[in-house]
């Protein structure tokens, strides 16, 4: 769909609702002066989730209700902020009305529950994240017809835990109708709601007191600062027998990419795009574009959207700028991390930038590239974990003539590990990649051990199927002893790869630059061998300034992108044969004459 008849549709679609939610994400879902990308995709996913609700997708059984999320923007609007030497009535801004409508707003067509569980929204400090939470905590705990709900205001420590209490205090406080309808016991940490009988409780890092609990809101403030996921899992797993939850994340950028925090940013953003799909997460991410500059000051409102209008604030954070420009080191980091939204490890270890690798997909298959040489990357595991090849084809573009690379990966794991991994380790969607014929579940050894067999079956059935001139196997020497004998049945070099950064070095630099380059095709409907792309991460140089991908750090599964480096290390030296006019059409002739046999 063109981006006229895009347009017409979501004015259609606004005209029907005529909502705050809605006009506010039709009128900046173009928006690249005051949004991100994030944000503008999160205000186009709104209203593309209109059109689909509108068109009766089978697939999405979702509704919206703009009564609903007027319903929660209303009682927001009425709340009353009395801080320091005065009092004023508090007034949504529109990214925050677009939140907690959007929670509120949407809804199941079977059921009429929330359809949203869970929410993660990534915003510059002093921009209302601890305010966005005590409006859910209010609500939810006496406006939201639900009885003896237990709502928990969590963090690392309970100092932490208490800001968003103390928020929701002060709305009550300041307000004579809310003091009659809420009683505040500060000994206790806890909030309790006299129409519904519901608690509001602040707890820090002993998980051990939620355990059990049935939370019907949890309350994650500052999520970069956990160092595991523990106080978010045992929230979420007290949700799974309630009808209607929500777990809300509200946090800053932090410096920790081990942090489960950053790898649930990463897979929020992989929602967004339309990678990774979850109809029951909600996210709105306030951050600048990746090409934009930090320092910048008309750049700023895309992770200040509350403040970055206000001229007097707005200079204090341009002398914080010029400090953190000036002394660099912590500094500089602080304030890229906490003013500005941004994680600032990313840029400096992911291994790809996620935009450049986008653009080198394409809709070619292996049928494309028919009779071609290629190079095959193994990495192989021991256990039960993902193993993976890659096909990586060079080859000769016939406009430009320079020298490309396709990208063909397929991906194994015993079929009885699938499950373990999507719980307790990488949140993947292994069954999505094996419908998708991504990913092969095996049987054999009883689901549980890599079936070494089935590899190398389905290998060989794409090469004689294809017709492909394999040169050359690149197999990481682990876990390969066992392997070599079955390998050598496929006629081409096996070539050892270390896995050391001084191996490794000139083919993951050369790998980095053919995607900024636009050469390094893949399948753009390949999501798995996307994910693992994304999530790879670059090592720490050694010595000799020497790179590599780093496989310690890991959670989630970067096999693909191992194999993909190992089969560049050999296919970046292949020389690329020019293809002639016959040749190209003799190849096509032979496809045909397969197909009709």
């Amino acid at each position: 769909m063109n981006k006229s008849k895009k347009a017409v549709k979501y004015s259609n679609i606004v005209k029907k609702y005529d909502d705050q939610v809605t006009r506010f994400a039709f009128e900046n879902y173009k928006n690249k002066k005051d949004f991100g990308e994030d944000a503008r995709l999160a205000f186009e996913r709104h209203l593309k989730d209109l059109v689909r609700s509108e068109k009766n997708d089978k697939s999405f059984s979702y509704q919206y209700s703009a009564e609903k999320a007027n319903d929660i923007i209303e009682f927001a609007n009425k709340l009353t902020i009395a801080e320091g030497d005065g009092s004023e009535h508090f007034t949504c801004a529109g990214f925050q009305a677009f939140c907690i409508g959007n929670l509120f707003g949407w809804i199941s067509k079977d059921t009429g529950k929330r359809r949203f569980t869970d929410s993660y929204i990534q915003i510059a400090r002093q921009q209302g994240k601890s305010v966005l939470n005590a409006i859910l905590g209010l609500y939810c705990c006496n406006f939201d017809n639900y009885n003896y709900g237990q709502i928990y205001c969590t963090a690392t420590k309970q100092d932490q835990a208490k800001i968003v209490l103390n928020e929701i205090e002060k709305f009550i406080n300041s307000d004579p109708d809310l003091e009659e309808l809420f009683e505040c016991k500060d000994y206790k940490s806890e909030v309790t709601g006299k129409i519904t009988k519901s608690t509001i409780k602040a707890l820090g890092r002993d998980t051990k007191s939620i355990d059990g609990f049935r939370p019907y809101l949890g309350i994650v403030d500052e999520y970069h600062a956990h160092k595991d996921n523990q106080m978010y899992k045992l929230l979420k797993g007290g949700t799974r027998r309630l009808k209607q939850s929500l777990v809300s994340v509200i946090t800053t950028a932090g410096f920790n990419l081990n942090a489960p925090c950053y790898d649930l940013y990463k897979y929020c953003r992989r929602i967004l795009r339309g990678i990774d799909t979850n109809e029951r997460q909600f996210v709105y991410i306030a951050q600048m574009d990746e090409k934009d500059d930090i320092f910048d000051p008309e750049n700023w409102i895309k992770c200040c959207p509350l403040t970055g209008h206000d001229k007097e604030l707005m200079e204090i954070v341009a002398e914080d700028a010029r400090k953190a420009k000036s002394m660099g080191g912590d500094e500089l980091r602080d304030f890229m991390t906490k003013t500005l939204n941004i994680w600032v490890t990313n840029a400096e270890t992911a291994f790809i930038d996620l935009n450049a690798w986008e653009k080198c997909g394409t809709d070619r298959t292996l049928e494309d590239f028919r009779g071609m040489k290629a190079v095959c990357g193994l990495d192989l595991s021991s256990g039960g974990d993902l193993t993976t090849y890659v096909l990586e084809f060079p080859y000769e573009d016939q406009k430009t003539l320079d020298k490309k690379y396709y990208l063909y990966s397929h991906s194994f794991i015993p079929k009885n590990r699938m499950q373990e991994h999507m719980d307790k380790e990488d949140n993947a969607p292994y069954v999505i990649w094996e419908r998708e014929g991504l990913l092969t579940a095996t049987t054999a050894a009883g689901g549980i051990k890599t079936d070494y067999k089935a590899i190398l079956t389905h290998l060989h059935e794409n090469v004689d199927k294809y017709d492909i001139d394999l040169t050359a196997i690149a197999y990481d020497p682990h876990n390969a002893s066992a392997f070599l004998v079955d390998l050598d049945d496929f006629g081409c070099d096996l070539i050892e790869i270390k896995q050391s950064a001084r191996s490794l070095n000139d083919a993951t630099k050369d790998f980095q630059l053919e995607v900024k380059a636009g050469n390094m095709e893949h399948n753009q409907d390949d999501q798995l061998l996307t994910r693992s792309m994304n999530d790879a991460i670059i090592s720490e140089p050694n010595s000799f300034g020497e790179i590599k991908i780093d496989k310690m750090i890991q959670k989630v599964r970067i096999d693909p992108c191992d194999a993909a480096i190992d089969a560049h290390k050999v296919a970046m030296g292949i020389e690329v044969e020019e293809m002639t006019t016959d040749e190209i059409v003799e190849a096509y002739l032979k496809m045909f004459e397969e197909e009709g046999d």
